[in-house]
C-alpha cells in the first residue's frame, strides 16, 4: 500500500478556519464547564449499577422486563418516534445524566462542537456507525449530529453496551439498535437495521472491527456507489481493509485512525494501562501481588497491560511474533516465552493480539486449575472459546461476564465476557482517553466527507498529522499545561512550520 503511510493525504491536507484557533485562547473555554454538581453526583450514585459487574443487563427495569427481547417490543419516545430498538426507553433519563457526566471529561469534543457547529462541515452527512454504545460515544454521536450529520448506530460488541445511553439517544432522535447481551443473530439484525432503511442511504461508515462494513459488502454492495469513506477505529478492522486493498476490492478511500498516533498511544496503551486492572478486579476480586501472568502480545495494548501488571506486583511473561516489539518486552524487563512453556503454572492469560486461535483448546486443557482467561483485543477469536462448548465440560455462571468451565476431572477455568473485550465487557474504560478517540474519528469524517475528488483515493490513509496533533492540542488546557513555541529563527533552522506539524510521518512517538 504505497499510500498506507498517509503521505499523500498529508500533504494535500488544508486546515479549515474553525481549526486555526490560537492555543492560548483555549484555557478560557475548559473553564467553562457547567457546575451542576449536585444532580450529577447524585445521578452517578444512581446510575453507576449500570457498569457494576453484579447488575442485570437492564439496570433500571423491572425483572420481568428482562425477559422479553427489544426486537418484540413495541416501544415509541416521547415524540412518537420508533425508529430505534433498545432495551427499555424509559431509562432515557438516567442515559442523559450519564451522557452529561461523560461532557465534562470530554473537553475536546466539546470544543469542536463548539467551534465547528456554526460551519456545519457534516451537513448532508449520513454517517452509519458500529462502536461500542457507551456514554462517551453518545457524546461523539451528538457532536456529529450538531456539526450537520444525520447518524444510525448499532453496536460492535454483544455486552459493552450501556442500555440507558442507548435509550437516552433514542429519546433524543437517534435511531440506535442495540442492546447489553444480544445474541449473535440480533448483532446483526441490528446492524441490518441501521443499513437496510428506505428512503436513507449512508454516504460515511465509521466502523469498530469491520463488521459494519464486512455486512454491507457482503450484502449490500451497491451502497458503496454513494459513500465517500470508511473510518474505522480498531487492528481488527484495519487489517480487513488493508486485505480489501490487497486485493483490489477496497472501492472507497479509508482511514485508519487506530494508527493515529493519539489513539494508538492513548487508547490502546494509556487506557488499556488503566483498565485492565479495573476489569480483572470487578470480575474476580483477584489480588495481583504475586500472580503469574502470560500477556500474549506486546503491541501498544500489551505494554499497558505488561505496565500495570508490573506495577502491581505480578510476574509478567510474554509471547510475541514480532521481534522488535519482542525486543522492547525484554528491554522493559519481561520474559519472553512461547505460550506453552508457562501454560500449566500461569494463573492469569490475556490475550492483546487480534489475531485468531492464540489460546487453543490444547492450552485450555493444560491450565492449570483456577486459571483466569481472557482478552483485551477487540475481536472474540483469540481465546477458541467455541471447542470449549462440548458435552464433556460443564459451564457454570458465577456474576455478569464470569463463567466457570469445569473439566471431569474437576479443574475449572475462569473464562471472562467469553472471551470478548474484557475492560468494555466487564468494566469502563476512561472517559478522558476516549475524549481523544472521538475526537480523532470525528475529524477523520470530516476530512473524507469534505476532500475534493482526488485526493484520497481508493486505498487506506492515516490520519493527517496536523489534525493528530490538533487532536492533543485541544486536551492539553484540561492539564494547564503551557507549549512552548519555535521562534522563526528555530523554526527555519529546523525546517518547520511554527504550527506544525512538527514530525514526519514515519515518526515513531
Amino acid at each position: 500500500m504505497e499510500n498506507g503511510d498517509g503521505n499523500e493525504g498529508a500533504s494535500a491536507f488544508h486546515m479549515p478556519e474553525w481549526m486555526q484557533i490560537q492555543f492560548a485562547d483555549q484555557k478560557q473555554e475548559f473553564n467553562k464547564r457547567p457546575t451542576k454538581i449536585g444532580r450529577r453526583s447524585l445521578s452517578r450514585s444512581i446510575s453507576q449499577s449500570s457498569t457494576d459487574s453484579y447488575s442485570s443487563a437492564a439496570s433500571y427495569t423491572d425483572s420481568s422486563d428482562d425477559e422479553t427481547s427489544p426486537r418484540d417490543k413495541q416501544q415509541k419516545n416521547s415524540k412518537g418516534n420508533s425508529d430505534f430498538c433498545v432495551k427499555n426507553i424509559k431509562q432515557a433519563e438516567f442515559g442523559r445524566r450519564e451522557i452529561e457526566i461523560a461532557e465534562q471529561e470530554m473537553p475536546a469534543l466539546m470544543a469542536l462542537r463548539k467551534r465547528a457547529q456554526g460551519e456545519k462541515p457534516l451537513a448532508g452527512a449520513k454517517i452509519v456507525g458500529c462502536t461500542h454504545i457507551t456514554a462517551q460515544t453518545a457524546v461523539l454521536m451528538e457532536t456529529l449530529g450538531a456539526l450537520g450529520a444525520q447518524c444510525r448506530w448499532a453496536a460492535c460488541n454483544i455486552y459493552s453496551t450501556l442500555n440507558e445511553v442507548a435509550a437516552a439517544l433514542a429519546e433524543s432522535g437517534f435511531p440506535v439498535f442495540a442492546w447489553k447481551g444480544e445474541s449473535e443473530d440480533d448483532f446483526w439484525w441490528c446492524i441490518d437495521r441501521c443499513v437496510n432503511v428506505e428512503g436513507w442511504q449512508p454516504n460515511m461508515i465509521l466502523d469498530d472491527g469491520g463488521d459494519l462494513t464486512h455486512w454491507i459488502y457482503k450484502k449490500y454492495p451497491n451502497m458503496f456507489k454513494k459513500i465517500k469513506g470508511i473510518v474505522e477505529e480498531s487492528v481488527t478492522g484495519v487489517h480487513r481493509l488493508y486485505q480489501l486493498s490487497k486485493a483490489g476490492k477496497l472501492c472507497v478511500p479509508a482511514m485508519n485512525v487506530n494508527d493515529s498516533v493519539t489513539k494508538q498511544k492513548f487508547d490502546n496503551l494509556y487506557c488499556c494501562r488503566e483498565s485492565i486492572l479495573d476489569g480483572l478486579k470487578r470480575t474476580t476480586d483477584m489480588m495481583f501481588g504475586g500472580k503469574q501472568v502470560v500477556v500474549c502480545g506486546y503491541g501498544e495494548v500489551g505494554k499497558g497491560c505488561c505496565a500495570a501488571l508490573k506495577a502491581m506486583g505480578s510476574i509478567v511473561y510474554v509471547t510475541e511474533i514480532d521481534p522488535i516489539c519482542a525486543l522492547q518486552a525484554c528491554m522493559d524487563g519481561f520474559r519472553l516465552v512461547k505460550l506453552n512453556e508457562v501454560i500449566r503454572q500461569v494463573d492469569i492469560v490475556i490475550t492483546c493480539t487480534g489475531n485468531k486461535n492464540v489460546v487453543t483448546r490444547e492450552h485450555l486443557d493444560r491450565m492449570k486449575n483456577s486459571c483466569i482467561v481472557c482478552n483485551m483485543g477487540h475481536s472474540n477469536t483469540e481465546i477458541d472459546v467455541a471447542s470449549l462448548r462440548t458435552p464433556e465440560l460443564t459451564w457454570e455462571r458465577v456474576r455478569s461476564q464470569v463463567d466457570h468451565v469445569i473439566w471431569p476431572d474437576g479443574k475449572r477455568i475462569i473464562l471472562l465476557a467469553e472471551g470478548r473485550l474484557l475492560n468494555l465487557s466487564c468494566s469502563t474504560v476512561p472517559t478522558f482517553v476516549l475524549s481523544i478517540t472521538a475526537t480523532t474519528q470525528a475529524l477523520a469524517l470530516i476530512e473524507l466527507y469534505n476532500a475534493p475528488e482526488g485526493r484520497y483515493k481508493q486505498d487506506v490513509y492515516l490520519l493527517p498529522k496536523k489534525m493528530d496533533e490538533y487532536v492533543a492540542s485541544l486536551h492539553l488546557p484540561t492539564f494547564d499545561a503551557h507549549l512552548t513555541e519555535l521562534t522563526d529563527e528555530q523554526a527555519k533552522y529546523l525546517g518547520l512550520n511554527k504550527n506544525g506539524p512538527f514530525k514526519p510521518n514515519y515518526y515513531r512517538y
